[in-house]
């Protein structure tokens, strides 16, 4: 495997033989039994089906390996999206890995004479694939994942100030720098420059190059035509130059531990539009990998992996929702709606319930209201419905949007528009505005935008025959 992992080469010091790790990694290997358990229990036919994808022992150890690399950076400062994102291209490699190893797996089920073999006896048979895959190749992906995260986390902070410095690459600066990454040591441009594009560290596995910003009055910038001569001196190893391609990424741009263009995949992979990744075979990349498995098959298993992975994120972000909507305290609060379609959810004030029947008007309001409240909770925001009565002066707006003070109001009219949106604003204290609106007018954005640009106020908005909520 050519461009695959080196497990043996410089700085493998993490995920050792013992301490937690070393628990997690049983863990996995327990996952990759069972695994393997269900797909001798299970599996027909002459070749994997790509569905098997989906079933639980595997995504139970799909989740497993994923989890492992987020691991590699769980102490790594930055954004949450960043983090989530990072997250998921780890889910997605660890998917692909996980196919290959089915497929190097299943020709093992059957016998020399055509029979399948017992469980224990396939068993000791794939036993080499799970110490290949997920000890000396998971050790360099793990490295890798965490040099990657590193490094997308600096990207972040770069960013941050723009072209005000300069970066520079830089090697380790010792003995066991390889020549192509010498190479492009002490480079040094702006952050915009396409050249961070492609050649912003990690560069190979267990590289441990970086970036860092240096002064321009200090450094100046390297000539472009000096840049593409270390490129091609970069690029002009041969065996060498075809592995480090598959690493021209930037994971802080692209938001990614690993390129799509990785051992698992092929060259294309970096151009498709819907997944990004496929699987290597021989003629493109000189790797053999998974019994040759024709790349149709990759790209519907890496298809299945996203469908998977959007399942997995909307079952979590469904709990997570639900722990908050739970959260709130059953004595000043109702727990009046949970959105099944959004995760956003509408709790509302005991006080507020008692107002709605002072009256028929006050029935009607609070029905009309409540309505919004559960129009914002399907399109995954959480409501806070408040009390009317009791409140300081200047703070009567009606709901908590997403923590934000917002007042709701429901029209036909656009003449009373920007007014509705001022008394919001001026009287009731509300840092934003929900309009439910019955006519798509064409001056509706204009009167919008008067409103935005004269009190300052998010505005969200929706039309009764279409409860998407925009913002302004």
């Amino acid at each position: 495997m050519a461009a695959t992992p080196d497990a043996s080469a410089t700085g493998i010091t993490t995920l050792a033989a013992d301490g937690p790790r070393a628990t997690v990694l049983q863990q996995l290997r327990e996952k990759f039994v069972s695994m393997m358990q269900h797909l001798h229990l299970t599996s027909q036919g002459a070749r994997l089906a790509v569905s098997f994808l989906e079933e639980p022992a595997t995504q139970d150890f799909i989740s497993t390996h994923a989890s492992i690399l987020d691991s590699s950076f769980a102490k790594t400062a930055m954004t949450d999206i960043m983090r989530q994102q990072l997250q998921q291209s780890d889910y997605i490699f660890s998917g692909i890995k996980t196919f290959h190893e089915l497929n190097e797996a299943f020709p093992s089920l059957i016998d020399e004479n055509g029979n399948r073999k017992p469980f224990e006896q396939f068993l000791n048979d794939v036993r080499k694939i799970d110490e290949k895959y997920n000890s000396a190749y998971l050790k360099a992906e793990y490295n890798f994942c965490q040099q990657s995260a590193n490094m997308a986390a600096k990207w972040e902070q770069y960013q941050k100030d723009g072209d005000r410095y300069n970066l520079q690459y830089r090697t380790a600066g010792d003995d066991h720098v390889r020549p192509a990454h010498a190479a492009l040591d002490r480079i040094t441009l702006p952050p915009s420059h396409p050249f961070w594009q492609q050649y912003f560290p990690p560069n190979g596995w267990n590289c441990r190059c970086t970036v860092v910003q240096v002064r321009k009055s200090k450094y100046p910038v390297t000539p472009d035509s000096e840049v593409q001569h270390l490129i091609e001196q970069y690029t002009s190893d041969g065996s060498s130059a075809r592995k480090e391609d598959m690493f021209r990424f930037n994971p802080g741009m692209q938001k990614k531990t690993v390129p799509d263009y990785n051992a698992y995949t092929i060259r294309r992979c970096q151009d498709c539009d819907i997944a990004k990744a496929a699987t290597p075979n021989a003629s493109a990349t000189g790797i053999t990998l998974a019994a040759f498995v024709p790349e149709n098959e990759l790209c519907q298993a890496c298809q299945l992996i996203r469908v998977c992975q959007q399942k997995q994120q909307k079952e979590v972000a469904e709990d997570l929702a639900r722990l908050a909507f739970e959260a709130y305290s059953s004595e000043k609060w109702k727990h009046s709606y949970f959105s099944k379609k959004g995760f956003g959810f509408v709790v509302t004030e005991r006080q507020r319930l008692l107002e709605a029947t002072a009256s028929p008007n006050e029935i009607d309001k609070f029905r009309k209201e409540y309505r919004m409240c559960r129009v914002a909770a399907d399109n995954g925001y959480e409501v806070q419905f408040l009390r009317g009565n009791g409140r300081k002066a200047g703070q009567t707006y009606d709901i908590l949007l997403d923590s934000t003070p917002t007042d709701l109001k429901s029209t036909g009219s656009m003449g009373n528009l920007v007014k509705h949106i001022k008394k919001a604003y001026k009287k009731q204290g509300a840092k934003a505005v929900l309009l439910e609106l019955e006519s798509h007018d064409h001056l509706l954005y204009d009167k919008l935008n008067e409103a935005k640009r004269k009190y300052n106020v998010s505005i969200y908005f929706y039309f009764k025959d279409d409860k998407r909520i925009r913002k302004m």
